[in-house]
C-alpha cells in the first residue's frame, strides 16, 4: 500500500471507503450517552431532569400518556420493535406533567425513571416523591 492517493475510482461497489458526513447529526449528537457527551464536549452545566422510559402499554389511556410525552421538554422514540421506547424528559418546572404522566405510565414494570439520564437507585420510591414536593398545593 502506498501513501498515494488513488488515481481513479473503481467501480462504486468496490470503493473501500464509506463516504460519511463529516459532523454528527443532531440525532446522534442526541443519543450521546451523558458521560460521553461530558468528555466529548466538556461538562456543560445541564438543568435537573427526570426522564421516563416506557414501552408501548395496553392501557386505554395511552394514546392521552403518548400526547404528554410529546409535549416533555425533550421527547424521542428509541428502538423498533420489542425494544420500541419513548423517552420523555421533564425539567422540575414541569412536575405537574411529569406527575400526570408518571400516574398514567407508572404503574407498568416496563417504566424505567431516569435522574439526568442515569439510572439511580430508588428514582421511583425516592426521587420522584421529592419533586412532588414541588407542585403548589
Amino acid at each position: 500500500m502506498t501513501a498515494d492517493a488513488p488515481k481513479y475510482r473503481p467501480i462504486e461497489r468496490f470503493w473501500p471507503y464509506a463516504e460519511l458526513s463529516e459532523q454528527p447529526t443532531d440525532e446522534e449528537l442526541a443519543a450521546l450517552d451523558p458521560d460521553l457527551h461530558d468528555v466529548l464536549f466538556g461538562a456543560g452545566r445541564r438543568p435537573f431532569s427526570i426522564t421516563l422510559v416506557f414501552p408501548r402499554l395496553e392501557i386505554p389511556e395511552f394514546d392521552k400518556a403518548l400526547a404528554l410525552a410529546r409535549e416533555s421538554a425533550d421527547f424521542r422514540e428509541t428502538g423498533s420493535g420489542a425494544a420500541h421506547r419513548y423517552r420523555a424528559r421533564y425539567l422540575s418546572s414541569d412536575a405537574a406533567r411529569l406527575r400526570e404522566l408518571f400516574l398514567l405510565v407508572g404503574g407498568a414494570d416496563a417504566t424505567d425513571v431516569l435522574i439526568d439520564d442515569r439510572p439511580v437507585p430508588y428514582a421511583r420510591e425516592l426521587w420522584l416523591p421529592l419533586v412532588w414536593f414541588l407542585l403548589p398545593r
